[in-house]
């Protein structure tokens, strides 16, 4: 079996062999590798400590030395090379108290996480897999390296990436690894909000996010989204709807037909995807609850508000007319329109019916709005607020009265967003704010 090697990562392994060391590459690349997929990154490791690496090399990094790990690097690119190593004892559920190293290769296969994740590979040696990854890897199965339920003390972030890998990879969960992750998933508590929350985007992103139903059942989401179990329950503290937004979940993988909704499809962008999942997952929980998720699950500011934002509007209803459009483009914004749209988009289309019809016919007037760049907005306006002062109007809440009732004609009627069209109107408002004392 043979995997074609970078020529950098084949530059590493070399210099350390010839100066008397092991090295192969090691985990998720030969993972990658196997399954014909392209890694996202190489790592290395090998029989030399941490300080005979940095002497083989003009140029490195001590990402983590104190456990064994150096970066590389080959011109802009950087690759981590860890020592062969033994892990202590466990004291937080995530990092080993201390680290020893080993001359052995199996015992530090034997620390990893998943047999698709322990194998190794060099060009003299071939593939090295001493417990049973690529036949795991044939079979689709997640399966922990020994005991599950040991793996999982030593570190509780691997229940969620059992999950997580099964979503990528469109694998099964093995039975006894599935049934210590049901035992131990309380202690995904111990787990940083912040660790969790990027194996929870890598599972809503995957190509099977059905599988939080799965992390549900075995009791992982009721630690760190109870707000999903709360959705998955039909009785009187649920409303059932957990399922509906995972089968909604699974519509955003599946691209629609980006012909029909040409300006508001710009491809798999994975932040916008990631907006869009979180409102499906959370629009049933509600505005507050979905925030409170959110900000638990430490997500930046933008994601949140962009999130709460679409759940507010998630159920609007917009006449299917040019003004209606507008009208809901002006209350919603812009950008955030194209979002509803897209999701609309993707759970309608491809598909006949009144509601992708609809999708169609809203997508057809947004797109005739943006390219014929009608108002929208108080920003869009051909008057501002500076040409009413030099009229001779007052700033304040008047001002502002006067420019919301121009941009309302305007968004009823955009041949009407000219300046004298707009100016003429406000003389002809004059008299009405002037009795009001806010005119000069």
């Amino acid at each position: 079996m043979r995997i074609e090697l970078p020529d950098k990562v084949t530059y590493i392994i070399r210099t350390l062999q010839a100066h008397g060391y092991e090295a192969y590459a090691v985990g998720g690349c030969v993972r990658d590798s196997l399954l014909g997929r392209i890694p996202e990154d190489w790592d290395i490791t090998t029989s030399a400590d941490p300080y005979a690496t940095k002497a083989l090399f003009t140029r490195t990094i001590d990402t983590g030395i104190r456990h064994g790990t150096v970066t590389v690097m080959c011109g802009k690119q950087g690759f981590e090379v860890t020592t062969y190593r033994i892990d202590g004892e466990y004291e937080d559920g995530r990092h080993p108290k201390q680290v020893s190293f080993t001359k052995s290769l199996k015992e530090d296969l034997a620390r990893r996480d998943f047999t698709i994740n322990a194998m190794a590979y060099n060009e003299e040696d071939g593939l090295i897999d001493r417990f049973g990854g690529s036949a795991d890897l044939k079979q689709r199965v997640i399966r922990c390296v020994g005991d599950p339920g040991s793996r999982f003390d030593e570190d509780a972030l691997r229940i969620l990436r059992a999950f997580r890998f099964a979503a990528q990879l469109d694998f099964s969960i093995e039975e006894k690894t599935y049934a210590a992750a049901k035992d131990k998933a309380v202690n995904l508590g111990r787990i940083s909000a912040e660790l969790i929350q990027t194996e929870l985007n890598k599972l809503l992103l995957s190509w099977h996010p059905e599988l939080l139903v799965s992390a549900c059942e075995a009791g992982l989401t009721a630690v760190f989204l109870p707000e999903f179990d709360r959705l998955m329950e039909a009785g009187p503290f649920g409303n059932g709807s957990g399922v509906p937004a995972v089968e909604a979940l699974k519509a955003l993988v599946c691209e629609p037909d980006a012909a029909a909704i040409r300006t508001i499809w710009r491809g798999d962008v994975p932040k916008e995807r990631l907006i869009l999942s979180l409102t499906v997952l959370l629009h049933a929980a509600g505005e507050k609850a979905a925030f409170g998720a959110m900000k638990r699950l430490k997500y930046d500011n933008e994601t949140i508000r962009s999130v709460c934002h679409l759940i507010r509007y998630y159920g609007y209803d917009w006449p299917l007319t040019p003004v209606g459009i507008r009208m809901a483009m002006h209350e919603i914004g812009t950008e955030s329109m194209r979002l509803l749209l897209l999701l609309r988009a993707v759970q309608n289309l491809p598909g006949k019916g009144e509601e992708a019809e609809a999708v169609l016919e809203s997508v057809r007037l947004y797109e005739g709005i943006l390219r014929r760049r009608e108002c929208v907005s108080l920003k869009d306006l051909a008057v501002t607020g500076e040409d009413l002062i030099q009229i001779g109007f007052k700033p304040g809440r008047s001002l502002g009265e006067i420019l919301g009732r121009l941009l309302m004609q305007v968004i009823e009627d955009p041949e009407k967003n000219r300046r004298e069209i707009l100016l003429a109107e406000t003389e002809r408002m004059a008299d009405e704010y002037q009795s009001k004392g806010s005119r000069m």
